[in-house]
C-alpha cells in the first residue's frame, strides 16, 4: 500500500528572470542557491554572462567529463579558493595538481574502511549524549540543528584532538562559526578576481579568530608531536603525523597538517550535522515513513544505541540519509574555472571561463527523478539506481570527498539511534528556510517535540 504524501518540504526558491552583475552579488551574498535559473530543474546546460562567461551543467555525462575524465582543466573557481583560502590554506580541498595528490596520498590511509570503522564507538557515544540532552526535553520544541551540529563538532574533535586536555572545543566552534558565516559570503572583490592580498573589509572582522583557531590546531600538532602517540587507538592526528606519501615518503609539516585538521574538523561536522538536520526535518513531517525508519532502527539495535557494526543491517536509515542529501545536499553549488577550452555536451567552453554544477538543481532534475520535489526514500532501494553522476553529495571522480565514509557512517549511528528512542513531531510555524552560504543550511533550524517510544 502506498505511502501517504504529505506536502512538498521546502526549496528554494529559483530565478524565473535574467539578472545583472550586481543583482548577482547582492543575491548571492543572501543566499547562493537564488541564482540559479529555474530552467536548471530541466535544461541539460545553460550558459550566460555576468561579468565574466558561465556554465551550468545538469548532465551526467557533462559532469563526468568535468569531474573524473578532464579533471585537470578544471581545477577549483577563483572565487572558491578566495572564500576558504583564509581558513583552510593550502589543504586537499583547496590544493591543486602535484600538491594536492601527494596529500590526497597521503590523508587516504586514514580514511580506510578499518580506521573509520574503528571511529565508530566515538560515534555511538556522541549518539548517547545527544540522548541525554534530548530526554530533559521531552515534550518541548527542541532545535535538533543545534543539537546534530553540537553533537557532530564533539565527535570531529574527540577523533581528531582525543586526549588533549589544553584543547578548548568551544573556542573552535565559535571560530568555526565565524569563519563559514562572515569569510564565507561573496565580496565584489571575489567576483571580479581581486587578488587574495586585497581586503574584503567584512572579513577583517574576523581575523582575529580565524588565527585564534589557527594557532589552537598548531598547538596540539606540536603537543602532540612532542610526546608521541597516545594510548590506545590512533586518532586522526596520530595517523596522519605517522602518515607518508608512499611514492616520495614525504611527511606533512605542521603547517600542512593544520590546514588539513582544519579542514577535517570544518567540513567533518558541518556536513554530517547538516544531512542529519534535514533528515530529521524530513522524516519529523512524515509520520508513516518516520514509523517505518523506527521499526527498522527498533529491530536491529532494540533501545540500545547503534554501532558501526550495526550498518549493513539499517538500509531504510540509509535511504533517509541519501534522500536527505538529494533534496538538500551540503555543497549545493559547485564551481570550476576552465584552464583551457573545451567542448562539453550542450556547452562549448572557452578558456578562462566558469563552470557550475548547480548539484541542488541536479538533484532535482526533472529527467533525472521521478517527483523530484518529494521525500521519497524509497528511491534508494529501487533498482536501476541514479546514475552516478546525478547524484554527486560528495561529488565524485578523483577529488570525491574523502571524509564520505566517515561522514556516512557517523549520520546512520546517531539517526538510527534516535529513531529507535524518539517520535518527532513537528513545530507548526517553524520550518527551516534553506539558505546556501558555503553550505546549505536550515536557516531558522529544525525544531521538533522529541516524546520517548
Amino acid at each position: 500500500m502506498p505511502l501517504d504524501r504529505p506536502a512538498p518540504p521546502v526549496s528554494v526558491p529559483l530565478l524565473t528572470r535574467e539578472i545583472g552583475i550586481l543583482e548577482t552579488l547582492s543575491l548571492a551574498r543572501r543566499n547562493a542557491l537564488s541564482i540559479v535559473p529555474e530552467a536548471a530543474l530541466t535544461e541539460p546546460a545553460l550558459s550566460g554572462k555576468a561579468g565574466r562567461r558561465w556554465h551550468m551543467l545538469m548532465d551526467p555525462e557533462a559532469l563526468k567529463l568535468v569531474l573524473k575524465d578532464r579533471l585537470d582543466n578544471y581545477p577549483k573557481s577563483v572565487v572558491t579558493k578566495q572564500l576558504l583560502r583564509p581558513g583552510l590554506g593550502e589543504s586537499l580541498f583547496i590544493s591543486e595538481g602535484s600538491h594536492w595528490r601527494w596529500q590526497r596520498r597521503t590523508a587516504a590511509p586514514a580514511f580506510a574502511p578499518r580506521p573509520v570503522e574503528a571511529m565508530g564507538e566515538v560515534m555511538t557515544e556522541g549518539a548517547e549524549r545527544v540522548c541525554d540532552r534530548l530526554d530533559a526535553r521531552i515534550g518541548a520544541p527542541a532545535n535538533l540543528y543545534d543539537e546534530m551540529v553540537t553533537v557532530t563538532l564533539e565527535v570531529i574533535t574527540a577523533v581528531t584532538f582525543s586526549g588533549d586536555a589544553g584543547f578548548d572545543r568551544d573556542r573552535m566552534h565559535r571560530a568555526i562559526n565565524a569563519y563559514l558565516d562572515q569569510v564565507g559570503r561573496i565580496s565584489l572583490l571575489d567576483v571580479l578576481g581581486a587578488p587574495d592580498w586585497v581586503p574584503r573589509p567584512g572579513r577583517l572582522l574576523r581575523g582575529g579568530q580565524l588565527r585564534e583557531m589557527k594557532a589552537q590546531a598548531d598547538e596540539a600538532v606540536e603537543l602532540r608531536r612532542a610526546r608521541g602517540a597516545k594510548d590506545g587507538a590512533p586518532d586522526l592526528l596520530d595517523l596522519l603525523l605517522a602518515a607518508e606519501d608512499p611514492e616520495t615518503e614525504r611527511r606533512m609539516t605542521t603547517r600542512e597538517l593544520r590546514d588539513n585538521l582544519i579542514t577535517f574538523v570544518v567540513a567533518g561536522h558541518e556536513t554530517t550535522a547538516l544531512a542529519l538536520s534535514w533528515a530529521l526535518y524530513l522524516i519529523g513531517r512524515d509520520p508513516e515513513r518516520q514509523a517505518r525508519a523506527r521499526e527498522e532502527a527498533r529491530d536491529v539495535l532494540g533501545a540500545r544505541a547503534a554501532t558501526a557494526g550495526d550498518l549493513d543491517r539499517l538500509p531504510y536509515i540509509h535511504a533517509v540519509i541519501d534522500e536527505a542529501m538529494r533534496l538538500y545536499p551540503s555543497a549545493s553549488l559547485v564551481s570550476r574555472n576552465a584552464v583551457e577550452a573545451d567542448r562539453l555536451p550542450n556547452a562549448d567552453v572557452a578558456a578562462g571561463d566558469i563552470v557550475m554544477m548547480p548539484i541542488y538543481a541536479l538533484h532535482r532534475h526533472h529527467d533525472l527523478w521521478s517527483d523530484p520535489h518529494e521525500f521519497r526514500p524509497e528511491r534508494w532501494l529501487d533498482w536501476p539506481r541514479p546514475d552516478r553522476y546525478a547524484y554527486l553529495p560528495f561529488i565524485d571522480g578523483p577529488r570525491i570527498c574523502i571524509g564520505a565514509r566517515f561522514a556516512m557512517q557517523e549520520a546512520m549511528i546517531v539517526l538510527a539511534t534516535l529513531l529507535a528512542r524518539y517520535r518527532f513531531t513537528p513545530v507548526p510555524g517553524r520550518e527551516p528556510d534553506p539558505v546556501m552560504v558555503i553550505t546549505l543550511r536550515p536557516q531558522g533550524g529544525v525544531w521538533l517535540v522529541p516524546e520517548r517510544i
